[in-house]
């Protein structure tokens, strides 16, 4: 049984930083892309970074790109979302998910395979 576990969400004032773990168990990891999604009250669940089996290629919405950095370590099964400078608008849950796929290949929730039940990250102002 696939699980993705997510850990690192809290409460943070702007300009701060945290860091997102996502440690996967029940699938070979290193035959999945992975990837960062957030959902914020009443928006889409949209994409926030993605890396693909070996750490050599990422993808990151532009939203985020400068401030977000995505990594993996293989011989652990973890992926990971580096957060700096963080914004109010960065206020969400974060998922972390898997695609059976080495290439990034979808940038989307549908293309994804697996996911976790998510972390809180709330950005006070």
């Amino acid at each position: 049984q696939v699980q993705l576990v997510e850990s690192g969400g809290g409460l943070v004032q702007a300009g701060g930083s945290l860091r997102l773990v996502c440690a996967a168990t029940g699938l070979t990891f290193r035959d999945y892309t992975m990837a960062w999604f957030r959902q914020a009250p009443g928006n889409y669940r949209e994409m926030v970074a993605a890396i693909n089996w070996n750490g050599g290629d990422t993808f990151y919405a532009r939203f985020v790109k400068g401030r977000f950095t995505i990594s993996r370590d293989n011989a652990k099964n973890t992926v990971y979302l580096q957060m700096n400078s963080l914004k109010p608008d960065d206020t969400a849950v974060y998922y972390c998910a898997a695609d059976l796929a080495r290439a990034i290949v979808a940038v989307h929730d549908a293309g994804y395979d697996y996911w976790g039940k998510g972390t809180q990250v709330t950005v006070s102002s």
